[in-house]
């Protein structure tokens, strides 16, 4: 099978919701956006819609719909995550207030396509999966709700047909600096990627995975 045969269509999906955060991983205490969603929080968006090992998204553009805009907030957060030897958490014991820095009343069109992976099997192809996303995203159908970016920040979503005119895009053009890209799972431990991202009148190219441009 030929690499055209194993990768997708490109699909473009408009996502919405009234606050985001795309969490700024130098900041260790206080939580602050990026101001534009990333890639990663894309790419698991539509992997929330349709997902299975045979496949593998790609984030290619990110337009920003609608005007970057601001609000602080101060919100309670659990200090400790749970493990293995944890029997419980009394959460009134380990309540933090922390203040962030928030996206509000967001707005995207995420453009993304899949390609098989080496885990695809004999029953697995490109047509049953694009319409397999397709079915689900039409229906509002989903593994898990969206979010942007944080799990209480949900995200509305809607596919958006081939034949059918994209939503307007900001005219907004500046350098974003370095956004977290993804993070790579190959080795033991997970390690960040990052790319040198750039609005033009609202939209984000996103660069390949093993484009010379995303950097660890």
């Amino acid at each position: 099978m030929s690499d055209k045969q194993r990768r997708s269509s490109l699909f473009r999906l408009k996502v919405w919701g009234d606050n985001a955060c795309f969490t700024r991983l130098e900041m260790k205490v206080e939580r602050v956006s990026y101001d534009v969603m990333t890639p990663s929080a894309a790419r698991g968006i539509v992997e929330a819609i349709h997902w299975k090992p045979a496949i593998k998204w790609h984030i290619s553009q990110i337009d920003v719909l609608k005007p970057i805009r601001w609000v602080s907030l101060r919100r309670n957060e659990v200090g400790i995550k749970m493990s293995p030897s944890s029997k419980q958490i009394f959460v009134e014991d380990q309540r933090q207030q922390r203040a962030g820095l928030f996206l509000r009343d967001v707005a995207y069109t995420i453009h993304a396509f899949f390609d098989l992976t080496e885990k695809a099997g004999t029953d697995d192809n490109v047509i049953k999966h694009q319409e397999m996303f397709l079915r689900r995203a039409q229906k509002g159908q989903c593994f898990h709700r969206p979010c942007l970016g944080c799990r209480e920040f949900a995200a509305d979503f809607d596919v958006i047909a081939d034949k059918q005119v994209l939503p307007q895009r900001i005219t907004e053009t500046r350098e974003l600096g370095w956004m977290l890209y993804d993070l790579d799972f190959s080795g033991k431990e997970p390690k960040p990627l990052f790319f040198r991202a750039y609005l033009e009148n609202g939209s984000m190219k996103v660069p390949a995975w093993d484009s010379l441009e995303v950097r660890g």
